[in-house]
């Protein structure tokens, strides 16, 4: 089991920035790939990015290419999620989850979930 935790969310202005954290525990965490999905309200749960397990690989949508960095920390156990220039449409809730495997889009293929952070973004 991994057990994970999610924070950093708040209500921020267009244009701010925001970083998350996803704090894990339990087995290593070394060993999983680890990404970060947004759900709006009323809307599925959608794929932001993804690191690799040693933090050598990335992966992003397109919308939030140039705006959003992932990055860990494996001394530290965490995953972070730096977001800049913010936009209204970036508000969710946000969750990280951790996979054997890295580059998995879809939340199927992620066994350990956070709690989920807000993250709202005003006009």
């Amino acid at each position: 089991q991994v057990q994970l935790v999610d924070s950093g969310g708040g209500l921020v202005q267009a244009g701010g920035s925001l970083r998350l954290s996803c704090a894990a525990s339990g087995r290593t965490f070394s060993d999983y790939a680890m990404a970060w999905f947004r759900q709006a309200p009323g809307k599925e749960r959608e794929f932001v990015a993804a690191i690799s397990s040693s933090g050598g690989m990335v992966s992003s949508v397109s919308s939030v290419q140039g705006r959003f960095t992932i990055s860990r920390d494996n001394a530290k156990n965490t995953v972070y999620l730096q977001m800049n220039s913010l936009k209204p449409e970036d508000t969710a809730v946000y969750y990280c989850a951790a996979s054997r495997r890295f580059g998995v889009r879809g939340s199927e293929g992620y066994n350990f979930w956070g709690q989920g952070t807000q993250v709202t973004v005003s006009s």
